[in-house]
C-alpha cells in the first residue's frame, strides 16, 4: 500500500510537470485542444494502472509522452484522417509505408513553439477572463477541476461548465494553434500576462475565504510565467510580470501570522523574505530593462524591487515609488493605482498629501464597493490623530471585504481606534 502511494504521489507529480508539454504536442496533431487533453488523461490512466506493478520509469515524461503518441495516431487513424494530417505536416508518403515513425518524430518537434502556442490559446480572448483562468490552469497548470475549485472558492460544476464551454469554444470558432504574429501579438500576449496576474494576485491576496493567501496559486501563475520568459525571451512585459511576481513572492512566509493572520509590510521580519526570490526577481526586472521602455508590469516590477533593496522601512525610496506610480497612472489610468499612488505621496511627502489625492476618489463609482479605498483612508486619519473617522473607514472596508482574515484585521483596527478615542 505504501509503495501505491507513493508511486501514485511521483505520477501526480510528473503530471503536473509534463502535463502542459504533452497536451500542447498533441494539440498541434489533432487539431483539438479538447481531443488532445483526454488523450494525454488517457496516458495518464495508463500510469496510474501500470506503474505501481511495473515502477516508475526512469524517464516518466517519455513515457508518458509515448503512450500519449500512440494514442494520438490510433485516434488518427480510427478518424481516417491520418494521410491529410501529414499532408498538413509537410510528410510525403508512400502508400504502402507504415507511417507511425513519421508521425511520432512529429509530435516530437517544436516542443518549445507547442507549448507557446498552447498558452496563447488557453488565454485566447474569444473567451472570458474567468474561463481563460481555468482553461489556462487545468492544461498550463495540470490542476484538477477539484483543484481549481478549491482555489477560487467556486463550487466544482461551475469550474467543469467552464472548462468544457472553453473548449467548445475554441473548436467551433475554429481557432487556430498558432502564435499570433504582427500587430496580433501585443494584444495576444497582453490576454496571457492578465490571467497570470489574475491567478497571482489571487493566491498572493485571496479575495474571499478563511485565507489570506493561497501560496499554490502564486506558485502556479509563477511558474507557468517562467515558463512563458523561456518562450519569449524578448518580450520586456514578460520579464516585467516575472519580476514582479518573484519579489512579491519572496514576501509571502512574513505576510501570515502564526494564526494566519495578515502582518502588513511595515510589519514584516524582512530577514524572513526570500533573498532567492529577490534576486530572480531582479535579474528578471534588468531583463525587461535592457529591452526597452517599461511596461505597466515591468512597472509594477520596479516598485515591488524598491521595497526588497530596502533592508527597514525606513530606507524604502518612496519619492521614487510615488514617481514609478504616476508614470503607471499615464500607462495605465486607474483609480486603484491613484490610491496606490496616494500611500507612497502619504509616505513621501506627509499623511495629508496622501488624504488629499484619496478624497478625490471615494464619490469614484469604480471603487464604491472596493474595500481597499475605506481601509486606507482609514490609515491616513489614523497618522493625522482623526480617530473617530478612522474607526468608521475600517469598519466600513471590513464590511466590503469577503475574506474573513481581512476582515477581522480591518475590525480589530476600528475597535483599537474606538479605544484610543476613549483614552
Amino acid at each position: 500500500m505504501q509503495i501505491a502511494n507513493e508511486t501514485h504521489r511521483a505520477i501526480n507529480a510528473v503530471w503536473r510537470i509534463e502535463s502542459a508539454r504533452l497536451i500542447a504536442g498533441l494539440t498541434r496533431i489533432v487539431r483539438d485542444v479538447g481531443v488532445a487533453e483526454e488523450l494525454a488523461q488517457d496516458a495518464l490512466v495508463a500510469a496510474l494502472q501500470q506503474w505501481p506493478q511495473s515502477g516508475v520509469p526512469d524517464n516518466p515524461g517519455a513515457w508518458l509522452m509515448g503512450t500519449a503518441k500512440h494514442r494520438a495516431i490510433d485516434h488518427l487513424r480510427r478518424g481516417k484522417r491520418l494521410e491529410r494530417k501529414h499532408e498538413e505536416l509537410g510528410h510525403e508518403l508512400e502508400s504502402d509505408r507504415d507511417a507511425t515513425p513519421d508521425l511520432e518524430s512529429a509530435i516530437d518537434d517544436d516542443m518549445g513553439d507547442d507549448l507557446l502556442r498552447l498558452v496563447f490559446i488557453s488565454c485566447h480572448p474569444v473567451l472570458s477572463t474567468e474561463a481563460r483562468v481555468a482553461l489556462t490552469l487545468r492544461l498550463l497548470g495540470g490542476l484538477t477541476t477539484e483543484e481549481i475549485a478549491r482555489a477560487f472558492l467556486v463550487p466544482e460544476p461551475t469550474i467543469a461548465q467552464r472548462i468544457v464551454r472553453a473548449k467548445r469554444t475554441l473548436a467551433d470558432e475554429r481557432v487556430p494553434f498558432e502564435v499570433p504574429r504582427g500587430p496580433e501579438l501585443e494584444a495576444r500576449l497582453s490576454s496571457v500576462l492578465e490571467v497570470l496576474y489574475l491567478i497571482f494576485n489571487e493566491g498572493y491576496s485571496a479575495t474571499a475565504g478563511d485565507d489570506w493567501m493561497r501560496p499554490a496559486l502564486c506558485e502556479d501563475a509563477l511558474r507557468l510565467g517562467r515558463i512563458l520568459a523561456e518562450l519569449t525571451p524578448n518580450e520586456s512585459e514578460v520579464h516585467g510580470l516575472v519580476a514582479l511576481m518573484e519579489i512579491q513572492a519572496s514576501r509571502s512566509a512574513a505576510r501570515v501570522g502564526p494564526s494566519g493572520e495578515p502582518i502588513l509590510l511595515f510589519e514584516q521580519n524582512r530577514a524572513r523574505w526570500d533573498q532567492v526570490l529577490i534576486r530572480r526577481g531582479l535579474a528578471a526586472l534588468e531583463r525587461a530593462e535592457k529591452l526597452g521602455t517599461l511596461g505597466p508590469y515591468a512597472l509594477q516590477g520596479s516598485i515591488a524591487a524598491c521595497h526588497a533593496r530596502a533592508r527597514t522601512p525606513g530606507e524604502t525610496d518612496w519619492v521614487r515609488i510615488a514617481g514609478l506610480y504616476a508614470s503607471l497612472a499615464e500607462l495605465t489610468p486607474s483609480p486603484v493605482v491613484e490610491l496606490n499612488r496616494a500611500v507612497a505621496l502619504s509616505m513621501a511627502y506627509g499623511p495629508a498629501a496622501g488624504l488629499a489625492l484619496v478624497d478625490t476618489l471615494v464619490s469614484d463609482p469604480s471603487l464604491a464597493r472596493y474595500h481597499l479605498l475605506p481601509s486606507v483612508r482609514g490609515d491616513l486619519l489614523v497618522k493625522l490623530g482623526r480617530t473617530e473617522e478612522a474607526r468608521i473607514e475600517f469598519e466600513r472596508a471590513a464590511s466590503l471585504t469577503r475574506n474573513a482574515r481581512e476582515r477581522d484585521f480591518l475590525l480589530e483596527r476600528a475597535a483599537s481606534c474606538a479605544r484610543s478615542a476613549q483614552s
